[in-house]
């Protein structure tokens, strides 16, 4: 059975941001063409955001470190930014101790409070 395509654009979720599956070590080669990958993927989404998982990328090093600042450059030149997905603990604390802040999956961004979240108020003090 087989049916006609509609006429018109296909419907496309901009909102919906693409994923980069990053596996195993990745080689100094293998860079451009992720960093090319990732602009690709920001022009034909228009989402503005790449989704790296980032859990396949084995275990956390300098090299994992200089690949995602790599691709986040790439991305920031695009016109967008990428997001983690399951970064193990090591390299997220490998990432915040060399000073490079990813926007994790799952995870409210640092400089935003959690939503429903107040701050506890001492007794005597003002509420803010």
């Amino acid at each position: 059975m087989s049916y006609a395509r509609p006429p018109g654009l296909p419907l496309v979720d901009a909102m919906t941001p693409a994923v980069l599956v990053l596996a195993g070590p990745v080689t100094r080669d293998e860079v451009t063409g992720l960093s090319d990958e990732v602009r690709k993927l920001l022009r034909a989404t228009g989402a503005g955001v790449v989704v790296c998982d980032v859990a396949g990328l084995g275990p956390p090093g300098l090299g994992a470190v200089d690949l995602l600042a790599r691709l986040q450059l790439a991305a920031r030149r695009g016109g967008g930014r990428i997001r983690l997905r399951d970064p193990d603990p090591g390299l997220h604390a490998l990432l915040d101790l060399v000073g490079l802040r990813f926007e994790v999956e799952g995870h409210a961004e640092e400089r935003e409070p959690a939503l429903g979240v107040e701050e506890e108020v001492e007794p005597g003090e003002p509420a803010v």
